[in-house]
């Protein structure tokens, strides 16, 4: 019996294109050619393709069935094992999606809302959203969760006051924001006290993620609001202290909600 590269590549469930592609890299041999030209695939080629098949179905790499085909089609356990590996961790990520989308869906939140922040989302401002996602990249698990915790408990009106301060606000206003907002973040500090030194939370370099937030402060605040961070932090620190001493000055940890 003789197959047309078509005929082979339906028998196999395949395309003509993923047998030419398995020619190219070698996987599978070239076939005898009849006198018009055309291949005739025999019944080695199609259990050769079956065989491939089914290692790709496993998640196998092509380029190790390449290198399984040299060590007589034996796919070595190591690489079975590695491929287990990276199948158990895609299913993890896809489990944590599911529940992510659940969660959205459940709270109203925007899809693009940060992997854990779907009850406050819609109340979260979109310097608060960026910083979130930033803060994602930077902080491990547990990290994320106080955060998130501090969130959940935002209702004193002067984080909204902070995010409408706008750039030329007076002294008075300045100072009045940056005390209330200082009392807050002291709390926050007092009862999360890796705020103030979170190198152990980080998932970063301690340099390049007090750089990343540096650089994402300018880039979400205006002027003023800068400043009144700047004060708020400063007098949140002292408060710290005077309840308890700490050691090295945070990252400067604010939320608005």
């Amino acid at each position: 019996m003789a197959w047309s590269t078509r005929e082979l590549a339906d028998l196999a469930g395949t395309t003509v294109n993923t047998i030419r592609h398995y020619h190219r890299l070698g996987l599978l041999d070239e076939p005898e050619r009849r006198s018009n030209g055309y291949k005739q695939y025999g019944v080695p080629h199609l259990v050769c393709l079956l065989r491939i098949r089914r290692l790709v179905e496993l998640g196998v790499p092509l380029s190790d069935i390449g290198a399984a085909r040299l060590l007589d089609g034996e796919v070595p356990p190591e690489v079975l094992r590695r491929v287990d590996a990276e199948l158990a961790a895609e299913i993890e990520r896809l489990r944590k999606a599911r529940s992510d989308i659940a969660a959205v869906l459940r709270d109203g939140a925007p899809a693009d809302a940060p992997s854990g922040f779907a009850s406050v989302a819609r109340r979260l401002p979109a310097t608060d959203t960026s910083l979130l996602h930033l803060y994602s990249r930077l902080y491990d698990e547990d990290a994320m969760k106080d955060l998130r915790r501090i969130a959940e408990s935002r209702s004193d009106p002067v984080n909204a006051e902070f995010d409408a301060l706008p750039p030329d606000a007076d002294e008075p206003t300045r100072q009045n924001i940056a005390e209330r907002l200082g009392k807050i973040i002291a709390q926050d500090l007092i009862d999360y006290p890796w705020l103030t030194g979170p190198s152990g939370h980080l998932t970063q370099g301690e340099s390049a993620a007090k750089s990343a937030f540096l650089d994402a402060v300018e880039a979400l605040y205006n002027p003023a609001q800068r400043d009144v961070l700047t004060r708020a932090n400063r007098l949140a620190h002292r408060l710290a202290r005077a309840t308890e001493p700490r050691g090295e000055r945070s990252l400067g940890q604010r939320w608005s909600v």
